[in-house]
């Protein structure tokens, strides 16, 4: 059986991890760096990086920070933002990364897809996507339409036909970031992550409303996610992964345990 992964979402600004809610009111909670090696050897599965202004600001990721990372810490980990052109991702796996995340190049170029799934492996190549719920079924079947760059543009796509045109085109995991989950603690949104891990073969990763173990047991279930990103519930340390991975044994739930 395949083991459940647990992947804190560092999102960085300014050299510093920051956590907002529904991509607003952002707070600065500490240094990348630190909080990747604390999670780490706290028996997370992979990390995940997000410049989370580097598209909004058009500039380049912060490839030392990626230099940084990869030699505090030895777990897989996965970067994104400000990456738009396939240089950019050999330099961000040349730096230590083992992924590389695409979300609003990906929508204005999906041909960087296949290009970095033939370049670099689809094993190399994320797909980050941020839907919002919508009520126009005509226009979005699946009811939930993609946003890019920090939720500040729609892009009148629909969310479930793009994961399955990411997929045709090479990518190697999609990451489902719920817009109106984000940062609430309240929950996954399960009907939009079980709609797509339902409809791809390749695994799909929950983000977005991570607030208590009982939120992964139903995302791991009912959403059938193969990953789930959490941010707030340990950021402001209400839990540590391995209480986390306790509950998720105790439920059942196939995950590797690190100690």
């Amino acid at each position: 059986m395949l083991t459940k992964r647990i992947i804190p979402c560092l999102d960085v600004r300014n050299r510093k991890v920051t956590k907002g809610v529904k991509f607003q009111n952002n707070i600065d909670l500490g240094d990348p760096i630190e909080m990747a090696v604390a999670y780490s050897e706290g028996g997370c599965d992979e990390l995940v990086f997000y410049d989370i202004t580097a598209s909004a600001e058009r500039r380049k990721i912060d490839i030392q920070m990626v230099r940084d990372v990869a030699k505090a810490v030895h777990i897989p980990f996965a970067v994104g933002g400000g990456i738009e052109t396939l240089d950019d991702m050999r330099d961000v796996l040349l730096a230590g990364a083992e992924k590389v995340s695409v979300n609003s190049l990906a929508v204005r170029n999906p041909q960087i897809i296949a290009q970095g799934a033939r370049r670099f492996g689809s094993q190399c190549i994320v797909l980050g996507m941020d839907p919002v719920a919508v009520n126009d079924k005509t226009k979005f079947p699946s009811g939930y339409e993609i946003t890019t760059r920090g939720f500040r543009e729609r892009t009148g796509l629909d969310a479930l036909e793009w994961a399955k045109r990411a997929e045709d085109l090479g990518v190697g995991e999609i990451v489902v970031n719920s817009v109106d989950a984000d940062g609430t603690r309240q929950g996954f949104e399960l009907n939009l992550t079980a709609m797509i891990s339902g409809s791809v073969r390749i695994p799909v990763v929950a983000s977005g409303g991570a607030g208590t173990p009982q939120h992964l047991i139903d995302v791991f279930t009912t959403g059938r996610a193969d990953a789930a990103i959490i941010a707030s519930m340990i950021h402001t340390g209400h839990y540590t992964i391995r209480q986390i991975k306790d509950e998720l044994i105790a439920a059942g739930i196939a995950i590797r345990k690190k100690w």
